[in-house]
């Protein structure tokens, strides 16, 4: 009788979840423990918690960019939305010396027009204005509601559960888990929502008055922070005025508790509409028997004020915007861990390597968790954040500062440091710097970079970015 060849061990498929501006605290294991998102927290309880996770710019496209290429923004050139990713830097499955796997991305790209097709992707499933969904709501019957012929964010959030964004990612993201599940696979999903506007059809998912504000929403106005902080809050509190008219609800920015409240219940209904789908895409995974043949990655590219520090969205250095949830679920793992060392995005590409056996590239500017994972004795680092001039809209008429004075803040770049032992500096070059102890303020209500006392701290912290900036060639000068 001829024995059979041993079969070899199958190579590990990997799935990642990006939501675009889901903050850390919406997972129970973040503190978020009202929040409906039962298959997350399921996902949480089986995977390594990187408790303290930042991103390296807190704006979409600079993020996804480091997200996809391992790169720095200043390095790559997507150092503000909607800049096209430069070719010369490859994705992560185009680093992998491994092609035998079938690649697909489905959702929000952010890095270009042409898409991730030819990019390390073979297919892209696209929520862009001109795409698939939108030719699948079409197809449902569902006219544009916008005169070049594309459908508005407004008219999509309106939609019911069964036309929502997540679900048709859902089911396209259950296609393809079938159709390879004997092969290996590399699937993203990046869900537009919970990004504004705030609504959709669960906006009622979660009782008003079980609706916790941060702290700094209910304190008085902190003038102690950057002009630009300054210009945006005063921006977005003028267009939430005009909106009480213009629109039926408070759905991008509010000033009032109240207004607050019922935004941030809209925003937790969009976390709940994500996390069924991620629990439906689960259970196809494990309907197919491969949960113990995947790797399983779940982040954001950004956090969301929603009302801290009365500021909206993301573009701050703060932890509600420049924090995340980041989950990684090994092949059969079952058992979570809490990991409290500060960690960067900019370990997120090499750490998908090497999860995937695949060697580090030389393109990457950061390196694994996986020494961190496998709890081997790592000396704790300091996290880099940067932030470039974006789009910083202004009230008109404003009268915070002279206009001189405001011109020079619009055009600020920070170069920010969170350490391993709890402190954050921002350094910038045109605007008010920032020094906050995360261990005895986490919520960043005193600035603390004019205390004398703290000058020693300054020093080390800055002398940290300094050189994070000569290994990184960042020309900024600070």
């Amino acid at each position: 009788m001829v024995s059979q060849p041993a079969k070899l061990p199958r190579k590990p498929n990997l799935i990642v979840f990006l939501p675009d501006q889901q903050r850390a605290d919406t997972l129970a294991r973040y503190g978020g423990k009202k929040v409906h998102a039962p298959n997350l927290n399921k996902l949480a309880s089986e995977s390594l918690v990187f408790e303290r996770t930042y991103v390296t710019h807190p704006v979409c496209t600079p993020s996804r960019s480091s997200l996809m290429t391992g790169t720095w923004p200043h390095t790559n050139g997507c150092n503000r939305n909607s800049v096209p990713l430069d070719r010369r830097f490859r994705t992560f499955p185009e680093l992998m010396e491994n092609k035998d796997y079938h690649t697909a991305y489905m959702g929000k790209w952010h890095l270009g027009e042409e898409g991730p097709v030819g990019r390390g992707f073979q297919e892209w499933i696209s929520t862009e204005p001109r795409g698939d969904y939108a030719n699948f709501l079409i197809s449902s019957g569902i006219a544009p509601d916008k005169e070049n012929g594309q459908f508005s964010e407004m008219a999509i959030s309106k939609l019911p559960l069964e036309l929502s964004r997540p679900k048709f990612l859902e089911k396209h993201a259950c296609e393809f888990i079938e159709k390879h599940r004997r092969d290996p696979f590399i699937l993203v999903v990046a869900f537009v929502e919970p990004h504004s506007p705030y609504n959709g059809p669960l906006n009622d998912e979660h009782p008003l008055n079980e609706i916790d504000l941060d702290l700094t929403a209910t304190l008085p106005e902190s003038e102690n922070i950057p002009l630009r902080y300054r210009l945006m809050r005063e921006w977005q509190q003028a267009e939430a005025i005009l909106d009480r008219q213009r629109l039926p609800t408070q759905l991008f920015f509010g000033i009032t508790p109240e207004e607050y409240r019922s935004i941030k219940q809209r925003y937790l209904g969009l976390i709940t509409l994500v996390d069924q789908s991620i629990g439906a895409i689960l259970g196809c995974l494990k309907r197919c028997g491969l949960s113990d043949d995947t790797i399983v990655v779940h982040t954001s590219d950004h956090g969301d004020s929603l009302g801290a520090h009365h500021l909206f969205g993301k573009e701050v250095m703060f932890e509600e915007a420049a924090r995340v949830p980041l989950l990684v679920r090994l092949p059969g793992q079952t058992q979570g861990k809490m990991i409290s060392q500060p960690v960067s995005h900019i370990d997120f590409v090499p750490t998908l390597l090497d999860l995937l056996g695949q060697p580090k590239h030389p393109q990457c500017a950061g390196n694994s968790l996986l020494p961190l994972i496998q709890e081997e004795a790592q000396p704790p680092e300091s996290v880099f954040i940067e932030w470039a001039p974006n789009r910083t809209k202004i009230k008109k008429g404003t009268s915070l500062a002279a206009r001189r004075m405001i011109k020079r803040a619009v055009d600020e770049s920070t170069r920010a440091v969170v350490s391993a032992d709890g402190w954050k500096l921002c350094l910038r070059d045109k605007d008010l710097n920032e020094l906050y102890n995360l261990h005895d303020d986490p919520l960043e209500t005193r600035n603390l970079y004019s205390d004398r006392q703290c000058a020693s701290v300054i020093s080390r912290l800055a002398s940290e970015i300094h050189c994070w900036q000569q290994s990184t060639n960042d020309k900024l000068k600070l």
